[in-house]
C-alpha cells in the first residue's frame, strides 16, 4: 500500500487515482471490493459514479486514507450527504427491553440451564445487532477450562456456543474445540484486554495467531467480574475491517459483559491461576472428536451401571476435561519431537506474550 499522504486532492477521484497508481494495489483494492479494475478506472475518470455501497466498501479496504476520502466524497455534489459507516446510525445500543428480557431469563432459569439459556439468547440478539445485513459473521463464547494438571492452573480455553451467518452455519456448537496459547483468544486471556485484528491475512502480525476458515478480521473482548476474567466474547467476520467503527466495537463490548451475568463468581478465575498451553490446531484435533458423543454416552452409561447418576452436562464436562489431557499430551510429544505441524512453538509464544505485557 502506497505512503500516507496529507497533501492537498481535489476530489477523492483524483486522491483514488494517486493510491492506486500501481497495477499490483489497484488489483489488491478491486479484488477486495468486489470489481474489476476497469471499474476503478471508470470512477476515477468520472465515467461513472459509485453506488454508495461501493463508497463505503472503499473506505474499508483503504483504512489509511478512510477520513481524507470520507471528506472529499462528501464535497462531490451527489454524495453531500454521505455517511461512511451507515453502521453507526442503526446498530444503536442495546435496547431496555432485550435487558429485562435477559434479566428475566436470568431470574427464571435453573442453575443447571442459566448458562445455556442466557447465552443462547444473548448470541441470537447479538448475531441480529452486529450483522444486521447479514454479511457474515461467527460468535464464539470461549470459557477457560477447569483448573488442572500438576500445577492446577486453567491451561485452555474452550469455544462453549456459538453461532453464525452464512458462509458459518448458524449453531456452531457441534465444531466447538480447545484454543490456547496460539489463539488470539489466549491472548487476550493472557493479557485481560480487548484486541481487534482487521486483516488477518497481515504478515507484520506480532504473534501466531490461529484461525479459521473465512475469518479475515476479528474482535475479542474479554468476560470480566470483579478483575477476573472467565474467558472471551469473540467475534470474526469474512470481512476485512469489519470492526473499524466504535458503534460495532462498543456493541460487542457490552454483549461481553452480558455473558459475565450468564456465570457464577467461581467461573472467573485471577491471572496468576492461568497459564495456558499451546493447543493443536483445529485439524489436528477434528480425530478427538470424532467419537465425542459416544463417550459422553458411555460415561453416563458407566456412572449408571455403578449405582451413579450423571447428567449429560456433568458427563459432557467429563469428556472435555479427558480430551484437553489427551490434547496437551498429544501437542507435548509433538513438541518433543520436533513437528508441531504448523502449531507455534509454545515458548515462542509464551516470550511475545511476556513482550506484548
Amino acid at each position: 500500500m502506497p505512503e500516507y499522504s496529507e497533501r492537498a486532492y481535489s476530489s477523492w477521484r483524483d486522491l483514488l487515482n494517486s493510491i492506486v497508481n500501481s497495477p499490483r494495489e489497484k488489483q489488491r483494492v478491486a479484488e477486495e471490493l468486489g470489481v474489476q479494475t476497469i471499474t476503478l478506472n471508470r470512477w476515477i475518470s468520472g465515467e461513472s459514479i459509485p453506488r454508495t455501497h461501493n463508497l463505503r466498501q472503499l473506505l474499508n479496504a483503504l483504512p489509511l486514507y478512510r477520513d481524507q476520502l470520507a471528506d472529499l466524497i462528501k464535497q462531490e455534489p451527489s454524495f453531500e450527504d454521505f455517511t461512511s459507516s451507515p453502521q453507526e446510525d442503526h446498530l444503536g445500543d442495546i435496547s431496555p427491553d432485550f435487558y429485562t428480557k435477559v434479566f428475566a431469563t436470568r431470574s427464571s432459569s435453573t442453575p443447571n440451564l442459566r448458562f445455556w439459556s442466557m447465552s443462547n439468547l444473548i448470541l441470537q440478539q447479538a448475531l441480529l445487532q452486529i450483522d444486521p445485513d447479514r454479511l457474515g459473521i461467527s460468535i464464539w463464547i470461549v470459557l477457560c477450562m477447569p483448573p488442572s494438571g500438576p500445577n492446577r492452573k486453567v491451561r485452555s480455553l474452550r469455544e462453549t456456543i456459538g453461532l453464525g451467518n452464512p458462509p458459518w452455519k448458524g449453531n456452531l456448537e457441534q465444531k466447538a474445540m480447545f484454543l490456547g496459547a496460539e489463539s488470539l483468544a489466549g491472548n487476550v486471556i493472557s493479557l485481560c484486554r480487548p484486541s481487534i485484528i482487521e486483516n488477518l491475512d497481515d504478515e507484520h502480525s506480532q504473534l501466531p495467531i490461529s484461525r479459521v476458515e473465512y475469518e479475515k478480521s476479528a474482535a475479542v473482548y474479554p468476560i470480566l467480574y470483579a478483575g477476573r476474567i472467565a474467558g472471551v466474547f469473540l467475534v470474526s467476520s469474512v470481512q476485512y475491517n469489519f470492526f473499524f467503527t466504535l458503534a460495532r466495537s462498543h456493541l460487542i463490548q457490552r454483549y461481553a459483559d452480558l455473558v459475565a451475568l450468564s456465570l457464577d463468581p467461581e467461573d472467573f478465575y485471577a491471572s496468576e491461576d492461568i497459564a495456558l498451553w499451546v493447543m493443536p490446531s483445529h485439524r489436528e484435533q477434528r480425530p478427538f472428536f470424532a467419537n465425542f458423543r459416544q463417550r459422553v454416552a458411555n460415561i453416563m452409561i458407566d456412572a449408571s451401571l455403578n449405582n451413579h447418576y450423571v447428567n449429560n452436562i456433568e458427563a459432557d464436562r467429563i469428556v472435555w476435561q479427558q480430551l484437553e489431557d489427551e490434547l496437551i499430551n498429544y501437542e507435548t510429544k509433538q513438541q518433543h519431537n520436533g513437528t508441531t505441524y504448523g502449531s507455534a512453538n509454545h515458548q515462542d509464544i509464551q516470550a511475545a506474550i511476556i513482550k506484548e505485557r
